[in-house]
């Protein structure tokens, strides 16, 4: 015969059943992407084609703006010396961008100094553009991957909100399970969005070192031409 102590124990004891089943789940990252909604699509892609871009563009960058020590020494001592020939050839073992600038300086070498500075400016502009090719795609990543995020939690919440006033039912439980899934997305989103920021800045940084470590290159040879024509 079932006492009424028992009976009166059986809601606490659903309830803690309930609490062990909440405990005993546990959401794989694959099971958070798929609750995440069509909009981690176009997300997903976006996430792709940035890390693509920032791995291909690193290396592109570190390559085209490696200088080699000895070639940039022995390139400075021949400028000095009044040698172009021997500096071109020096030059020659190098490679990137500070060869293809300085291989056009020795060139004009014979001009007027304002002329060839002012080659030797428009030739490293050249350069630099060609090194910074496509890195503004990461910037539009950056700012469209978020935006697509806060649509897609946008319209999950319109659509809670939605199947609420239709269905007159107001539970924590709805409201709560549809919004963490939509949350999803945004996160998702934010996390491209810091990809594609951090990875455009860190290119262009390396990509401002060399500019300037170009501009006082520069500066050195052309002091050198102007000691050599006196």
């Amino acid at each position: 015969m079932i006492s009424i102590n028992t009976i009166l124990q059986i809601p606490q004891t659903l309830n803690n059943l309930k609490v062990e089943d909440v405990a005993n789940q546990h959401l794989s990252v694959f099971d958070l992407i798929m609750k995440g909604g069509i909009i981690l699509i176009p997300i997903g892609i976006l996430s792709i084609i940035a890390i693509y871009l920032i791995a291909e563009k690193y290396f592109v960058i570190s390559k085209g703006t490696k200088v080699i020590a000895s070639v940039r020494a022995n390139f400075k001592l021949h400028v000095k010396n009044n040698e172009p020939d021997k500096a071109l050839t020096a030059l020659q073992a190098g490679s990137g961008a500070y060869r293809a600038i300085f291989t056009h300086f020795l060139k004009n070498i014979n001009h007027p100094v304002k002329e060839v500075e002012s080659e030797i400016e428009n030739v490293s502009n050249i350069e630099v553009a060609k090194l910074n090719r496509n890195i503004n795609y990461l910037g539009i990543i950056a700012g469209v991957a978020p935006m697509l995020g806060f649509i897609g939690t946008i319209s999950g919440i319109i659509k809670i909100f939605y199947n609420i006033s239709v269905t007159d039912n107001i539970s924590i439980g709805i409201i709560a399970g549809g919004l963490y899934e939509k949350m999803i997305s945004s996160g998702s989103g934010l996390i491209v969005g810091v990809i594609a920021y951090c990875g455009y800045h860190v290119l262009n940084m390396k990509l401002d070192r060399f500019i300037t470590f170009v501009e006082a290159e520069s500066f050195d040879v052309l002091n050198s031409v102007k000691e050599n024509r006196k």
